[in-house]
């Protein structure tokens, strides 16, 4: 689960003030707004790639405010995906595992059984140079998923996708949010991928998250 407890952003002249909400776990979290309201400020603070001036953020339970990001245990997928060009599909669905000391065929195992969920076993040993848009986000989610994190964040993962590959990816989320068990916060512009994918939705207004129906989108 996550929890934000009061916290304070501060960017240039930009800032959220005492933002709060919690999150349960398997909950499918949909974050809307406008653009440059601050939705992806949230999740780089969330994610430890922004500090907070004060406030608090809990995963499990567990205060994270002032740990490194490698040790929040977040999965994170950014709007430019942030993949590696010279690296294949397997070293990247490896990447985070080896960091964690995972080896041999445990290592082999977790690979193979995450590429197959994600229809990307035929690619491991293409490099992401050599994928299209879909199969590059399906590899960006791969590696944020790999080391099973309990809190999944997504920044506009299907904004850049075609009709068809907006659909198939969407159908992937929904898969994924069945099997993993974690918390998934989305952000999106997109009224169609909340009412496709959310649990709940919550829209930053004015620096504050309010809860939004989903059948009223």
């Amino acid at each position: 689960m996550i929890e934000l407890k009061n916290i304070c952003i501060r960017v240039g002249d930009f800032a959220l003030e005492n933002v709060s909400f919690a999150a349960s776990p398997e909950q499918y979290v949909v974050v809307m707004g406008q653009t440059g309201s601050g939705k992806t400020t949230i999740l780089e603070s969330i994610c430890g790639l922004r500090r907070i001036e004060r406030g608090q953020i809990l995963v499990q339970g567990i205060d994270v405010t002032n740990w490194p990001p490698a040790d929040r245990q977040i999965g994170y997928v950014p709007q430019d995906l942030a993949v590696f060009p010279t690296l294949t599909v397997r070293e990247h669905l490896a990447f985070a595992l080896r960091l964690r000391r995972v080896k041999g065929d445990e290592l082999t195992s977790r690979i193979g059984k995450l590429a197959s969920t994600l229809g990307i076993d035929h690619l491991l040993h293409r490099k992401v140079d050599r994928l299209s848009g879909g199969e590059s986000q399906r590899v960006a989610l791969g590696r944020a998923l790999s080391f099973q994190p309990p809190l999944l964040l997504l920044d506009e993962p299907l904004s850049a996708l075609d009709e068809t590959t907006r659909q198939e990816m969407q159908s992937l989320l929904r898969k994924v949010k069945e099997t993993t068990g974690g918390t998934i916060l989305h952000v999106t512009h997109s009224n169609e991928e909340a009412r496709a994918l959310a649990d709940r939705c919550l829209e930053l207004v004015d620096g504050q998250l309010k809860e939004v129906e989903i059948r009223s989108l």
